[in-house]
């Protein structure tokens, strides 16, 4: 009896995670929206000039509650980010509070769910134990790549460390880092808004896929999976 509640007490924030984020993607959809920056522009430029520590604080709860209830607009507080504080400091407010979201949902789903499926996982044999084991025996340059290119959602590669016990500090530098040079161009992509908004446009989302910038990510993401490459070959 006690054992059955202690495990419902350690997925009840799980539980709740998940609640909000369904409820959140049915509630919000139309408003984490492009048009709904574009139409509050003024009076968030007004805020931000009257109340800056306060503006920039409010945004990074805001873009850390997005990141942990994977809510839509995690793209359009990135442009934020950059909109309302330039490329620096908007994107350093982008990178840790898209850090901070993340630690979130890998801490709430590493107490719910990561032991048990840990260990059912190193109880079993075949292909996904062959697969953790490999991830485990290289997790910096696994979860370094993940986060520099846009391949693997990003909730998806918070859920795949978590469950694979991936420790919470080597998870919080790595997601840091890796994230840096994608939140920098979304940044600077916000930071450019201003001009947009005058000519009436919608921004270029699809920026971070343009061959000038994946290119130099992927570049990232094979120099991250280095290590690994020179670990097999000097086995050879």
């Amino acid at each position: 009896m006690s054992r059955a509640l202690f495990s419902a007490r350690r997925l009840l924030p799980l539980v709740l995670l998940l609640a909000v984020a369904l409820l959140g993607s049915i509630l919000l959809r139309d408003h984490l929206t492009f048009e709904t920056l574009r139409d509050n522009r003024e009076a968030l430029e007004t805020f931000r000039d009257s109340h800056l520590w306060l503006s920039a604080g409010l945004f990074v709860l805001a873009y850390t509650a997005i990141v942990a209830f994977s809510l839509p607009g995690a793209a359009v507080a990135s442009l934020t980010g950059g909109f309302l504080f330039g490329l620096f400091p908007g994107a350093l407010f982008n990178v840790v509070a898209a850090t901070l979201g993340a630690l979130m949902v890998f801490a709430v789903v590493r107490a719910g769910l990561g032991e048990g499926l840990k260990a059912r996982i190193d109880s079993s044999d075949g292909a996904v134990r062959r697969l953790s084991d490999g991830i485990r025996r290289n997790e910096v340059p696994v979860l370094l790549s993940m986060r520099l290119v846009p391949v693997v959602p990003f909730f998806l590669a918070n859920l795949v460390a978590a469950v694979l016990g991936v420790g919470m500090v080597r998870f919080l530098w790595t997601t840091f880092v890796g994230i840096i040079p994608g939140g920098v161009v979304y940044t600077w992509v916000g930071a450019g808004l201003g001009e947009v908004f005058a000519r009436g446009e919608t921004p270029n989302m699809g920026i971070i896929l343009e061959p000038h910038v994946l290119g130099p990510l992927l570049g990232l993401a094979l120099l991250a999976l280095l290590p690994i490459f020179l670990r097999r070959f000097v086995r050879l």
